[in-house]
């Protein structure tokens, strides 16, 4: 993969998560709805991806950790949605 592309992976992945975080911050988007976890999940890894690219592994961890949070959060609003709702 190209530099550019990889930079333009990274610097999505940033702004996924902070326009995320942002969204939420201001109670503009709940953390039980999908865009919320998806723009966790891509950002991660958009983030995943240039850190990898760039060796810099730290970074790569934390992301990891984050896509699988977001990930599994993602399969429980699609998957047990009725439960949730039913528990309110």
């Amino acid at each position: 993969m190209n530099n550019f592309a990889i930079e333009v992976f990274g610097w999505y992945g940033v702004v996924a998560i902070l326009g995320a975080y942002a969204l939420l911050s201001f109670n503009i988007i709940t953390a039980n709805r999908m865009s919320f976890q998806i723009l966790n999940f891509t950002g991660a890894i958009g983030i995943i991806i240039v850190s990898i690219a760039h060796r810099n592994y730290q970074p790569a961890v934390i992301d990891i950790v984050w896509a699988m949070i977001a990930l599994i959060a993602l399969i429980k609003i699609v998957f047990f949605k009725r439960t949730i709702s039913d528990k309110r």
